[in-house]
């Protein structure tokens, strides 16, 4: 297997909801899509949304469950301030606060939010990384 993700897929309560969240407020490019699943062009990458139950019953499990799903998505930024700037796009878009923007004992910089379904994106800088896959080193 090659070392690489595709395409992130979330399991979303209201389509309409999580499409407006992501292509209206927090910009993300939106692909012709069939009318129940919205693809998003990211940098070298996918994001899907999908109807939950309609996720768990193509990997054939249940859509039972909720809190912490033991994973979070990250977007890596150029700087604090850019920290500062995406937190409050996405909370202006209608995410909720997770955990405020702070300094890291990594030595960097981050905040989470929650998008509208409850997922957990982490937004951060980090002085000793670069900031994506095809973006310039910082």
């Amino acid at each position: 297997m090659k070392p690489r993700i595709s395409m992130v897929t979330l399991g979303v309560n209201v389509l309409e909801t999580a499409v407006k969240f992501y292509k209206e407020g927090l910009g993300f490019p939106q692909m012709d899509s069939p009318p129940d699943i919205a693809f998003f062009t990211l940098n070298g990458s996918w994001l899907g949304l999908y109807a939950r139950e309609a996720l768990a019953e193509d990997a054939s499990v249940s859509s039972e469950g909720s809190g912490f799903r033991g994973f979070a998505l990250a977007h890596n930024v150029a700087s604090e301030t850019e920290v500062d700037q995406t937190i409050q796009q996405a909370l202006s878009a209608g995410a909720t606060l997770a955990t405020a923007a702070r300094s890291t004992a990594w030595g960097g910089y981050s905040g989470y939010f929650k998008d509208p379904d409850g997922y957990l994106w982490e937004v951060a800088h980090n002085p000793f990384f670069w900031v994506g896959p095809t973006d310039e080193k910082t």
